[in-house]
């Protein structure tokens, strides 16, 4: 009998529509040997989806659903929101709960990416390299003196507990400060303000299971608009050059950094780095992404081809590595 596997899709952050593209991208990188659902979750709405005419509910009880009179469970869910609540632990938490398996990283790994202050903060520690910046809750004042000597500008202001692709500003003038923050507070609780890495943008993503442990090639990142924002992302203003044209010992430290990354969060799955290195070859840590895109044309699906590997093959991986 085949496994039931659950795409999990949806959410309740802005990148909700993301997420559905992703799912889509797993419908179809999820080999048939297995049977596969797509599940949303949008508020307290929770179904599976066959068409638009013809959606069950979820029961939250056991994530279990009926249909044709027959109650229906699933072995496996694959975790593909971008955002709250399957990015920053909550999902996680309720699977642990329910003891289903699931795709990606636990409850503490996925609470401390979720939040890119308290994650640069906590890999520090590690020696990973990240940036300088100024955490802000709602309600803080905003000291505009404090953010030009301590961070200068230009700098990035963006949402800490929310995804990448909205509510992130670069900031070139002190008058653009506070119009900065006030758009990061629509997409997140706190905010992060951030000096800017100047360099050479890239991404790896990697996974592991018990029995192998397989980092992918380099992606570089180039767009000539201000940053790798939601167009270069999603509406094509980018070009994404796999394997990533930099020296071999850039490579080498990026690919060592991504697995001291994977280990200090005690990942699971397939994560994403983002980098910025810089002319030294000093690899800074930009963002870790623990439910990355997985779109048609995403980083990953991308680096798993240049790697000469089957797409198909390393979702096997990870759902059976659960079992």
């Amino acid at each position: 009998m085949k496994r039931k596997i659950a795409i999990v899709a949806g959410g309740d952050s802005s990148e909700w529509q993301v997420s559905l593209r992703s799912a889509a991208g797993l419908m179809s990188f999820i080999g048939d040997e297995y049977e596969k659902f797509l599940v949303t979750i949008v508020g307290d709405r929770w179904q599976v989806e066959f068409a638009k005419d013809k959606k069950f509910p979820i029961d939250k009880n056991d994530f279990s659903f009926v249909k044709d009179g027959e109650k229906q469970t699933f072995d496996f869910a694959y975790i593909t929101i971008h955002g709250t609540p399957g990015e920053n632990g909550i999902l996680q938490g309720y699977f642990d709960l329910i003891k289903l398996p699931y795709s990606c990283c636990g409850v503490m790994a996925a609470s401390v990416t979720f939040d890119k202050f308290a994650c640069n903060q906590y890999l520090r520690t590690f020696g990973v390299n990240v940036s300088n910046s100024i955490w802000l809750r709602k309600g803080d004042l905003v000291d505009v003196e404090k953010i030009k000597t301590e961070i200068g500008l230009p700098c990035f202001i963006k949402p800490c507990d929310g995804g990448s692709s909205f509510g992130v500003t670069k900031v070139k003038s002190e008058d653009q400060i506070l119009p900065a923050v006030e758009k990061a507070f629509a997409e997140g609780t706190s905010v992060m303000v951030e000096a800017l890495m100047v360099g050479t943008e890239v991404t790896c993503g990697m996974y592991k299971t018990t029995q192998k442990e397989v980092v992918f090639p380099i992606t570089e990142v180039v767009t000539d608009n201000e940053f790798f924002d939601y167009d270069a992302k999603y509406n094509g203003q980018v070009k994404e050059i796999t394997p990533a044209r930099i020296p071999q010992s850039w490579t080498n430290e990026i690919q060592l950094t991504t697995k001291k990354i994977y280990k200090a969060l005690n990942a699971k799955g397939i994560i994403r780095v983002d980098y910025i290195v810089d002319e030294s070859g000093k690899v800074n840590l930009l963002e870790v992404n623990t439910t990355p895109g997985m779109t048609e044309t995403s980083f990953i699906p991308q680096q798993v081809k240049a790697a000469g590997l089957d797409i198909s093959d390393v979702m096997h991986d990870i759902i059976e590595n659960e079992f």
